[in-house]
């Protein structure tokens, strides 16, 4: 069975469900749940998703996340990807949302942030690799580094809410 998802118009309200498949043939837009993860030294968490994921294998990204399952919040799905993904439970906070034209097709990315201060037990199958930056060290890569089409974006719009220590520096540099 397919991954079903709510197809949304430019201003993300529902026009229907559809398999997730079907949406990013057409080019339909869709929702995305992602979360940034903080720790409690304010580093960033950054990861490589692992080399089997059907979308952007091997690319790193700042963002833990997925599709949006239908009838579920934004908040909603993004608690249960850091479960799955990441194997915590902790609070997530809505931060905003933007649409990402960027990538498979285009998808509202509903961002988060959590602070993270419990053991990470990432998905094999999902995570390849993990490990907690500092924005100095994130300054360093996140243009170097072959990033989640978006996730740049997120992290820039993150960084200028006034989210953590170092808010604008990375949006800036």
């Amino acid at each position: 069975m397919s991954e079903l998802v709510e197809h949304v118009d430019e201003r993300d309200l529902v026009l229907g469900v559809v398999e997730r498949g079907e949406a990013e043939r057409e080019g339909w837009p869709h929702r995305i749940a992602t979360t940034i993860c903080r720790d409690r030294a304010g580093r960033i968490l950054v990861l490589r998703r692992s080399e089997t994921m059907p979308r952007f294998p091997g690319y790193y990204d700042v963002m833990v996340g997925g599709a949006v399952n239908v009838g579920e919040s934004y908040e909603e799905a993004a608690a249960r990807e850091l479960s799955e993904e990441l194997g915590v439970r902790v609070p997530v906070r809505f931060m905003f949302k933007f649409l990402c034209r960027e990538g498979i097709s285009p998808v509202w990315f509903g961002v988060h942030e959590a602070v993270v201060a419990e053991p990470l037990v990432p998905d094999p199958g999902e995570i390849g690799w993990l490990d907690w930056l500092t924005l100095d060290e994130l300054r360093d890569v996140i243009d170097q580094w072959r990033f989640v089409p978006g996730g740049r974006e997120a992290l820039r719009r993150y960084l200028e809410s006034g989210s953590g220590s170092g808010a604008g520096e990375l949006a800036a540099g």
